[in-house]
């Protein structure tokens, strides 16, 4: 029983640490939504996130001690620690 109650725990766990969600202001209140964008996920290389979503439109020069790097992308901006994903950010609609 007890082994069963951990693998549930771990398994939510997995599940939650996968979701993806945008901050998002309605009527001057702050939300978190969840997204649809498809965007890279920590710990990918420049390489898989490369592979997978094509040149980025611009690069940054990398900056600081560790070294952090920025691509950006239409939908989203990827951030490297060395070559490392740490964050992906999600940019907000543009009323077109």
């Amino acid at each position: 029983m007890r082994a069963r109650v951990l693998l549930a725990l771990l398994a939510a766990c997995a599940i939650s640490a996968t979701a993806a969600a945008e901050t998002v202001v309605i009527d001057g209140q702050l939300h978190v939504a969840p997204t649809t964008v498809p965007h890279p996920h920590r710990s990918q290389t420049m390489r898989q996130v490369e592979q997978r979503f094509g040149t980025p439109e611009r690069r940054y020069p990398t900056v600081g001690q560790p070294p952090i790097t920025r691509w950006d992308y239409r939908n989203f901006s990827v951030f490297f620690e060395y070559n490392r994903v740490v964050h992906a950010v999600v940019h907000a609609p543009t009323a077109e």
